[in-house]
């Protein structure tokens, strides 16, 4: 029998997490010998190594690959550069799959017409402690929660697959590139939008974003995430990833990206009340909600600020160089 598909954990530090991630694909359903699972060691510096090479080395099918370059993107594109499968499944080190996570995915990809280019489902939470009752349900997804339909359905636009719980065709990642260096997370960085832009590009190829609940995973919240200055600092880099994005894809002129930060700046004028909020504490998930709002626009007038004046110092050193090459 071939490998059908690659099942691939980047993981960063996160050892305790990571043994039931991996008893979770090493239960699965479809059978052994049709599918892989490799970890990608994103320069962990704790058990990471040990808890797959010695303690669960009777899976037969687990590997272990050390990616050096720090970087969830780079650790991705390690995953699927080295995975043998026609179709690449991407699982989070604190997730914990389905036991027909596997079998459900390949049989999407294979079974439903026209074929889809990603396949993800559903992503329950495993709490750590209670949901605060200032957090608006409107930002359970910054939380990898996912629950869009009770029956399976091709995705609309302004829908999405989480990362924790996605599966790509193997032959649009190698055609595609991968995942873009220029987003996704780096250490303790919260910079995103790498999975969107992907999901874009897939789109722009012809092909579907499909879901289906059965598909789905458990998703480790800590309560550490379950805090406002963790969500204050989220929705402003949210911000700044997606002033990010919208530099990659619409290759912005200098005019454009001013006009966008104006257009921005606007919003908050015409938006007191979320400027107000930004230093009055809270615990009314609406007044929250207007508070990151307002850090989201903030991010992103500071991202695309940033883009600014890097291409003005970029200008400037190619001058300096070609005045001294004269």
């Amino acid at each position: 029998m071939s490998i059908q598909i690659s099942a691939i954990i980047c993981t960063f530090n996160r050892a305790d997490h990571l043994r039931k991630s991996l008893k979770s694909l090493a239960e699965q359903t479809l059978v052994t010998e049709l599918y892989e699972i490799l970890v990608i060691d994103n320069c962990s510096t704790d058990e990471t190594k040990k808890v797959v090479t010695a303690e669960l080395v009777n899976i037969p099918n687990l590997h272990y690959i050390y990616e050096p370059k720090l970087g969830l993107s780079q650790a991705r594109n390690t995953g699927w550069q080295h995975a043998k499968g026609k179709y690449i499944a991407y699982l989070d080190d604190d997730a914990i799959a389905n036991p027909q996570w596997l079998e459900d995915v390949c049989k999407a990809f294979e079974e439903i017409q026209p074929q889809p280019g990603c396949v993800g489902g559903k992503t329950e939470p495993i709490w750590e402690s209670t949901k605060p009752l200032w957090l608006p349900d409107e930002f359970l997804s910054y939380l990898t929660i996912v629950d869009w339909s009770d029956k399976p359905i091709f995705l609309e636009n302004n829908q999405f697959i989480a990362g924790a719980n996605m599966a790509i065709l193997r032959s649009l990642l190698v055609e595609l590139g991968g995942f873009t260096l220029d987003l996704g997370r780096k250490g303790k960085s919260l910079l995103s939008c790498e999975e969107i832009l992907l999901r874009d590009q897939i789109r722009d190829k012809g092909y579907g974003i499909y879901y289906d609940p059965d598909i789905f995973v458990k998703h480790f919240i800590p309560s550490s995430r379950l805090t406002q200055s963790w969500f204050t600092q989220r929705l402003y880099w949210q911000g700044v990833s997606r002033a990010n994005l919208f530099d990659i894809q619409v290759s912005s002129s200098k005019f454009r990206l001013i006009k966008s930060v104006m257009g921005r700046l606007l919003e908050l004028i015409k938006s007191p009340m979320e400027v107000l909020y930004l230093w009055m504490p809270t615990d009314k998930p609406e007044r929250f909600k207007q508070k990151c709002n307002a850090l989201w626009k903030i991010g992103y007038m500071s991202g695309l600020t940033s883009i600014l004046f890097s291409r003005a110092r970029s200008k400037t050193k190619e001058k300096e160089s070609s005045q001294l090459g004269n």
